[in-house]
C-alpha cells in the first residue's frame, strides 16, 4: 500500500508538470473556431491551419537560423572547453577564476558587452550572437572534472613513450572524456537556444533574429491567438527535447558522476 501510494504520488507529480506541455500540444493543432469560439473540448477535431500560419510569418527560417547558430556556438564551447580543460590538468593556476566566472550572473555582463560589440562594429551582426559565447565556464569546469578523472599513471606512460601535448589531448584524454563532451554539448545548445533577452539587446535586425527572439515578437503581433502561439511554442522546444532524449543517459551519468567526485 505505501508502494502504491508513493506511485500515485509521483503520478500525481507528473501529470501536474507535464500539463502544461500536453496542452500547448492540444492547442497547436485545435482549430481556430475552437478557440474563439470558446468550445475548446467539445468542438475537438485536428487542423494544420496553425502550423501553415507559422510558415506565413517565417517561423521555419528563424528555426534553421537558431538550429545552425546555436550548433556553431556548442562546437566553439566545446572546443574551448576542451583546450583550457587540458591547461588547468597541466598545473595551470586559472580554476579560481572559472569559479569565479561561473558565480557572477549573466545579466551583469550584458551593459559592458554591449559596449564591447559597439566598439568593434558588431553590432547586428552574427558574430555578436557567437563571439561572446566562444567559451563557457561552466563547461570548461565539467570538462575539467572528467580528465581529472583520469589516472595520472597512463598519462605518464604516454610521456615515457615520447607523447606531446597533442598526442595526450586529442589521442588519449579527447576519447576519454568524449562522454562528458556530448553531455555538456547538450547543456550548452539548450542555454544559447532559450536566450532571449541578450539576442534582443544586440540584434535589432529581423534578420539575424534568433527563434526565441522572433516568438517575443509574434506574441505581440498575435497577443490572442492562442493556437498560433501554442503551435511556436511547441516546434521551438521540440529541438531541445529530441537532443536531450536522445542523449539523456549521458547527461544524467555526468552529473552523477559529478557528485560521485
Amino acid at each position: 500500500m505505501v508502494r502504491l501510494l508513493k506511485h500515485l504520488a509521483v503520478l500525481g507529480v507528473l501529470l501536474f508538470v507535464a500539463l502544461p506541455f500536453l496542452w500547448m500540444a492540444y492547442a497547436a493543432f485545435m482549430p481556430k473556431e475552437a478557440v474563439y469560439s470558446g468550445e475548446l473540448f467539445s468542438q475537438v477535431g485536428f487542423s494544420l491551419e496553425n502550423v501553415q500560419g507559422l510558415g506565413k510569418e517565417g517561423f521555419w527560417d528563424r528555426l534553421l537560423f537558431s538550429l545552425g547558430l546555436s550548433s556553431l556556438v556548442v562546437a566553439l564551447e566545446l572546443f574551448t572547453a576542451l583546450m583550457a580543460a587540458y591547461a588547468l590538468r597541466a598545473g595551470l593556476g586559472l580554476l579560481p577564476f572559472y569559479l569565479v566566472l561561473m558565480a557572477i550572473p549573466a545579466e551583469l555582463l550584458l551593459v559592458p558587452l554591449y559596449g564591447i560589440l559597439k566598439g568593434l562594429s558588431l553590432l547586428d551582426t552574427v558574430w555578436a550572437l557567437v563571439l561572446p559565447f566562444a567559451a563557457s565556464p561552466f563547461v570548461i569546469y565539467l570538462v575539467y572534472q572528467a580528465m581529472r578523472a583520469v589516472p595520472e599513471e597512463l598519462l605518464e606512460a604516454a610521456r615515457l613513450d615520447g607523447a606531446g601535448h597533442r598526442v595526450l589531448l586529442f589521442r588519449i584524454l579527447f576519447p576519454l572524456v568524449r562522454p562528458t563532451l556530448v553531455a555538456a554539448g547538450v547543456l550548452a545548445f539548450a542555454a544559447h537556444w532559450n536566450l532571449v533577452l541578450y539576442p534582443r539587446v544586440v540584434v535589432s535586425d529581423p534578420r539575424f533574429w534568433t527563434l526565441q527572439t522572433w516568438l517575443t515578437d509574434l506574441q505581440r503581433k498575435y497577443p490572442t491567438d492562442w493556437g498560433l502561439l501554442s503551435a511556436a511554442a511547441l516546434f521551438s522546444v521540440l529541438p531541445i527535447i529530441l537532443l536531450y532524449l536522445a542523449f539523456e543517459r549521458r547527461v544524467v551519468a555526468t552529473f552523477e558522476e559529478g557528485l560521485k567526485g
